[in-house]
């Protein structure tokens, strides 16, 4: 989490064969296949702590790092080619994924052994590799060395003038502010997902199965909320979208109040099907809050500085999320909830939905529209703009130039 930045610095300054994304992604899956392939041909590996923990954190590094290259390659395939809401294309192939995946595993989980399903995971990451190695990057009509590299400074000149650009873009007020607010909305927000599962499993005993399904569910339910989004609530202001999840999000947490108080019996509903429905919704909204700033931090970066800068915003989320599970378990330990007594698991998650609440004094520091979605961008733009624009990315070492232009067509 903490060297995300480093790899989309990295990305952003060096290139690997004429190319600067497609390469890292292959590394990345590459990395993932030498840590599950020992598991699944080597059972002894799985047993020993050290190697089982140097395999988890290879496949880790190997994730990361696909991820950035991948964010990256989203939001410069966008800029390149003016296709505005990109990234929410990706949320719903994410989505797809993700119901897919859950109803595989399930599936066959239960059917096979460990190592088996660490070989079957092996073999999908061996035609992902295969897939990436053959698409080449200038298929995709993205930017050649010539324009963004550095050829005659060398690899830590061109490191230290990326981490110039990227520091440079995030003092920007325009993409800083919207970005703390992001942050803080999600790390002073308890989360009590580990306690509740327990409570599910323990106090419920609700079926495995059903807690699956309630992610499938949830995946489903991201998908639909991706689309609506895409077709529709684009065109909201975008402090009063980001207002409206931050309300339901805050409000979906006291469906676990429901269920710890068994509420939904009284409204002669099964614990069975409340969880299945309503258990994954907060999780959901808070992964479909991400796609508006996505989006926006993807209009507002500057070019030669996308894979820093986005690698740099995922890495303050998971900080985020890192410190909001810290801050509930702190919470659990003060209030009492422990794996035997579950009494103040009610009142913790009331603290937890006020703490969802309390973004909501400052959000004014999230822009009233959304620069990305306008008429320039739907009907196309004019001469004057078209050239400003290939002025702005005509001189990649000012970022304060390309900034100016966005500001020029963004009103917040």
């Amino acid at each position: 989490m903490v060297a995300k930045p480093l790899y989309g610095i990295l990305s952003d300054a060096l290139y690997i064969g004429g190319a600067h994304r497609i390469p890292y992604i292959c590394i990345g899956v590459l990395l993932q296949i030498l840590s599950w392939g020992p598991l699944a041909l080597f059972p002894v590996a799985g047993k020993a702590l050290p190697s089982l923990m140097a395999c988890v954190l290879l496949g880790n590094l190997g994730v990361s790092i696909v991820e950035v290259a991948k964010d990256a390659l989203v939001v410069e395939y966008g800029q390149k080619h003016r296709v505005v809401g990109i990234q929410s294309y990706a949320f719903m192939a994410a989505a797809v994924g993700g119901i897919l995946g859950n109803l595989l595993g399930g599936y066959i989980l239960p059917k096979v052994p460990p190592t088996t399903m660490f070989l079957i995971f092996g073999v999908l990451l061996s035609v992902q590799l295969i897939i990436s190695l053959s698409v080449k990057e200038g298929s995709l009509g993205l930017a050649q060395p010539s324009r963004y590299s550095l050829p005659r400074k060398s690899i830590s000149k061109s490191f230290m003038k990326q981490i110039s650009n990227l520091v440079m873009a995030i003092s920007e007020e325009s993409i800083s502010r919207p970005l703390m607010w992001l942050v803080a909305s999600v790390a002073m927000v308890p989360i009590f997902s580990g306690s509740i599962f327990c409570y599910q499993a323990q106090c419920l005993h609700l079926d495995p199965s059903v807690i699956g399904m309630s992610r499938v569910i949830g995946q489903l339910t991201l998908l639909t909320l991706t689309l609506l989004y895409d077709c529709y609530w684009k065109k909201l202001p975008l402090r009063k979208l980001i207002g409206i999840v931050q309300i339901l999000y805050a409000s979906s947490l006291l469906l676990d109040f429901i269920l710890v108080r068994q509420i939904n019996l009284q409204l002669g509903i099964p614990n069975e099907v409340f969880a299945l429905c309503f258990s994954g919704l907060a999780e959901t909204l808070a992964q479909f809050k991400l796609l508006p700033f996505s989006m926006l931090l993807a209009s507002l970066c500057p070019p030669g500085c996308i894979g820093s800068l986005m690698s740099f915003s995922a890495s303050t989320l998971c900080l985020s999320s890192i410190a909001s599970g810290f801050l509930g378990i702190g919470l659990a330990s003060v209030i009492g909830i422990t794996s035997q007594d579950y009494s103040s698991l009610p009142m913790g998650i009331l603290i937890q939905f006020l703490a969802a609440l309390i973004p909501l004094l400052w959000i004014h520091h999230v822009p009233l529209s959304q620069p990305f979605f306008d008429k320039v961008g739907k009907k196309g733009m004019s001469k004057r703009t078209r050239k400003n624009r290939r002025v702005g990315k005509a001189v990649l070492d000012s970022v304060f130039v390309y900034r100016r232009e966005r500001e020029s067509e963004s009103q917040f």
